[in-house]
């Protein structure tokens, strides 16, 4: 990068075009979107502005454009615009969690207006919209959108404002065809007349394994707490959107409401993207081999993993995945039989294997370095339970991470074999 480009505005401008404009693989765009050395210093690491507020030269006369750290930082910047690019998209909104970015894009809902959401959510989703946002009169629709996207039809209204969906799902792995969603929606006139927007929770995958709008979706968001970090040492969420008017009324929201992250938060996040290509190649390899060991038992009922074309356990829409994916991803979700060295309940062995691993640590979360193993109905999904969504008892979920393939093997061979 040439070193005299005049003001700093200047430089800022050029930084901030340094990566978009390239040509560049995702693995490249990886390592350098957002992540231009310092426009001042050089600095080959990204700064991280650990400020409040800034000095401005004048009144009405801030520098930059610099005000108050709520409003905007240079560190949470670079990390919306990595995202941005990462996506696909054209503005990045950064929060304070993935559970403030769901919030946050659930507020373009106003009462009275409807949202259509897929049948296998994040329980802290269907938290939300179920005790927090019906109260105040928006209502949600569930409905199977990965059995057939028209599926989506039946439950629009002129009310719709929002079609909402993880894909793959959370906890079940099911995939929704993003482009079948947003084809069979295109004609309809929801809330203000209006065609409704497709939100995709793209958490699950990450812009390394699938890029939502690049197959019609208006929205897109992470818990970058997951993959995008990927080390499970922050919290933080990110919204991305071409959409002028929703991105325009998201910004709002993070300065009014002022869920944002801290610049500390967002380094560790842009730390993280640069690796986030290889990490991503890892984790589904070893979800692959996982998720095979598993398929290979006959002690375990069912094994959801969107890699699975055959045998009694593939994915019923296993080409989709290969049409709209990347890879596979690195979830994999199973439920163990009945039975075992104990006789046990399948419910019962799921316990037991969730408490023996020593490599898969028994925690919530996904899609950091180290592998996870978790039991949804009593943890990620306690509150589903009792709903049309409530999660099989003894499913277990798995966030394969980058650790030997072998070790992996060894670890959960060993605790469903003693189960």
């Amino acid at each position: 990068m040439p070193n005299d480009r005049g003001d700093p505005s200047e430089r800022r401008l050029f930084a901030e075009r340094y990566a978009a404009d390239e040509a560049w693989t995702f693995e490249t765009l990886s390592v350098h979107a957002g992540q231009e050395p310092d426009e001042l210093t050089g600095a080959v690491a990204p700064p991280i502005y650990q400020t409040s507020t800034y000095a401005q030269d004048g009144i009405g006369q801030p520098r930059d454009g610099w005000e108050y750290a709520r409003t905007g930082n240079p560190t949470r910047r670079r990390l919306e615009r990595a995202v941005a690019a990462l996506e696909g998209g054209e503005q990045g909104i950064a929060f304070s969690s993935g559970a403030a970015a769901t919030a946050m894009i659930a507020e373009l809902a106003l009462p009275g207006d409807e949202v259509v959401i897929g049948d296998d959510v994040y329980g802290g989703t269907y938290r939300l919209f179920e005790r927090v946002l019906r109260p105040k009169g928006v209502i949600a629709r569930y409905v199977d959108l990965a059995t057939d996207p028209a599926n989506v039809r039946s439950v629009l209204s002129p009310r719709t404002r929002l079609v909402w969906f993880e894909t793959p799902t959370n906890p079940l792995l099911k995939l929704v065809d993003i482009a079948g969603v947003a084809g069979a929606i295109a004609a309809h006139h929801g809330a203000d007349g209006e065609r409704p927007l497709v939100v995709v929770d793209n958490t699950f995958a990450s812009p390394a394994v699938q890029r939502p709008l690049d197959h019609g979706a208006d929205i897109v968001f992470h818990s970058a707490t997951k993959y995008l970090g990927g080390h499970s040492d922050t919290v933080n969420g990110i919204v991305v959107t071409s959409r002028t008017a929703a991105a325009e009324r998201l910004r709002f929201l993070q300065n009014a409401i002022g869920a944002v992250p801290g610049p500390f938060d967002c380094f560790l996040v842009l730390r993280g993207l640069r690796t986030l290509a290889l990490r991503a190649e890892r984790h589904a390899s070893n979800a692959a081999a996982v998720a095979g060991f598993l398929a290979g038992r006959a002690d375990v009922t069912s094994v959801r993993y969107p890699g699975l074309r055959t045998g009694p356990h593939a994915h019923p829409q296993a080409a989709l995945a290969a049409r709209q994916m990347r890879s596979a991803g690195g979830m994999v979700s199973f439920v163990p039989s009945s039975g075992g060295t104990h006789g046990r309940s399948a419910r019962e062995r799921a316990v037991a294997i969730c408490e023996s691993t020593r490599l898969f640590t028994l925690a919530e979360s996904l899609g950091g370095v180290e592998s996870l193993i978790e039991l949804p109905a009593v943890m990620t999904h306690a509150s589903v339970a009792g709903s049309p969504l409530e999660v099989d008892p003894a499913l277990i979920r798995l966030s394969c991470g980058i650790e030997a393939e072998a070790d992996l093997l060894a670890d959960l061979k060993a605790a469903v074999d003693r189960a």
